[in-house]
């Protein structure tokens, strides 16, 4: 495990008077491999925030979300997850590309408890994961990341208000029945830029709408 706080972190905690207590936080919960816990608290998330660098050095926090268990842990320093069909910008997936460090916070809002990674990602495109029956929550994903740990720990829930969990995503893939088409696809201004698998989309729901027809259908929760 590389050298856990920088100059600027001790900086900060001399400022505190909190050096002692960081050394000691870190001794206690932060390791490079992923304990019994930790697999069971990830294995049971049906979403996580993943951050990544891009290009111009700004990071990328985004949403990532399946069924319980789409993020698997592979050994005690290897997990992986599955990138499904999204908005065609590729983020995240590209910044991990250019640069490989990550990081990954995973939350229950129901305890409420959360876990943090660090971690080393990597995308083949041929990963055998991606049609390994072994690992149904990787159904219907275009690619799979997997992450080298090299800092896991447990985070104080202390701030962490508690939510209820009403229902899952619709548009999570399913072996069990056909994964719904996305509205957005339905947007008049991007009819010319989708690509051709995606071409017959607006018809197939209906007829294209505006992004202001598309912004109502977000704010009432049926997009």
């Amino acid at each position: 495990m590389s050298e856990f706080y920088g100059a600027q972190h001790r900086a900060m905690q001399q400022i505190f008077d909190t050096q002692n207590l960081a050394d000691g936080v870190r001794e206690a919960i932060v390791t490079a491999e992923i304990a019994d816990d930790h697999q069971a608290f990830i294995e049971s998330r049906d979403m996580f925030f993943l951050s990544t660098i891009d290009h111009r050095g700004y990071p990328t926090c985004s949403y990532k979300g399946g069924n319980p268990g789409f993020v698997r842990v592979l050994d005690s320093k290897t997990l992986a997850f599955p990138s499904f069909d999204g908005n065609g910008m590729f983020l995240s997936m590209g910044n991990i590309t250019a640069n490989n460090k990550i990081g990954m916070l995973f939350i229950d809002f129901e305890t409420p408890h959360r876990n943090r990674i660090h971690g080393i990602a990597s995308i083949d495109p041929n990963d055998p994961l991606l049609t390994d029956p072994n690992y149904p929550g990787f159904y219907g994903a275009e690619l799979i990341v997997r992450v080298a740990i090299t800092d896991i720990f447990i985070n104080c829930p202390r701030y962490i208000p508690k939510f209820q969990r009403i229902s899952p995503s619709k548009y999570v893939p399913q072996t069990s029945c056909p994964t719904p088409l996305p509205q957005w696809k339905r947007i008049d201004a991007l009819q010319g830029a989708l690509p051709e698998r995606d071409a017959k989309i607006a018809q197939e729901l209906g007829g294209v709408i505006t992004p202001e027809e598309y912004g109502a259908m977000v704010m009432k929760g049926e997009a």
